[in-house]
């Protein structure tokens, strides 16, 4: 990667369609993230969190639609905002969807 140009795109939303929402969402919240119910329109109610950065991480229902694929997440968050017992350092859980998540936990 050349580091002497700018970044050309900064990630602003992360959508992940979940079969089970109310456990992805626990899982998630778990791991530190506030999260705020949401619906826009006829849509379907779903969560966001807006992260450090501003980028947002919206949790939606899986619904009957076609699958959308594999995805691994990575996440930082301080051990004191955690709402599990994870020790300072790095791992990787899995989702209730089966997705990697690499967190890494500061102290």
């Amino acid at each position: 990667m050349n580091n002497e140009s700018p970044p050309l795109a900064q990630i602003s939303l992360l959508v992940l369609y979940c079969s089970d929402l109310p456990l992805s969402h626990d899982f998630y919240r778990n791991l530190g993230l506030a999260f705020e119910r949401e619906r826009h329109g006829a849509g379907p109610e779903h969560y966001a969190a807006v992260l450090a950065g501003g980028a947002v991480l919206e949790l939606y229902p899986a619904g009957s639609g076609p699958a959308t694929g594999r995805a691994r997440v990575g996440l930082t968050v301080s051990h004191a905002s955690l709402g599990t017992v994870f020790p300072p350092g790095d791992h990787v859980l899995r989702d209730p969807d089966g997705r990697a998540v690499d967190l890494h936990v500061t102290p």
